[in-house]
């Protein structure tokens, strides 16, 4: 149950600031949306949404962890989304942005966008990976050797 908690607290805080709160006051609302453009907008709000929900519950009963860095996951996760990409959790989000800039039609929200997937990239270059590398080692550069970090492919074996 507290691992539940701790996963619904980072979910709101963190990827419910990035990807709803913030595109809501850079853009002024759903009002400002372009109605035409909603049904799109709408399957990219779904599937990133799917896609983050998976990815946190591939976490917590897979992983024992949350997505945050001070509560990461104890094991390697590899499963799920995580066979066709290594960052599956920030295309989510980001697919979530992506549906606001469908729907409100704004350069603002571009380039919340691109400054968005630029702070994920730093973050998972000078971060993430050389945790990961330091915390599962051979088992982290071997899945790094077979999946690629941002672009989804089929799913490719860790092993051999």
């Amino acid at each position: 149950m507290a691992l539940l908690l701790k996963n619904l607290v980072f979910t709101l805080l963190v990827p419910g600031t990035v990807a709803v709160a913030l595109p809501w006051l850079i853009s002024g609302g759903p009002s400002r949306g372009a109605s035409g453009t909603l049904p799109l907008a709408a399957l990219f709000f779904a599937l990133g949404g799917a896609i983050y929900v998976w990815c946190v519950w591939d976490f917590a009963t897979f992983g024992r962890g949350t997505p945050a860095p001070i509560d990461a996951p104890k094991k390697l996760v590899v499963r799920g989304l995580y066979r066709f990409t290594r960052n599956p959790m920030y295309v989510g989000v980001l697919s979530v942005i992506l549906g606001w800039v469908v729907w409100i039609q704004s350069l603002q929200l571009v380039a919340y966008a691109a400054v968005v997937a630029t702070c994920f990239h730093l973050f998972t270059v000078l971060y993430e990976e050389p945790h990961l590398q330091r915390e599962f080692g051979q088992d982290y550069l071997a899945y790094k050797a077979a999946v690629s970090r941002w672009l989804p492919g089929g799913p490719r074996s860790l092993r051999g």
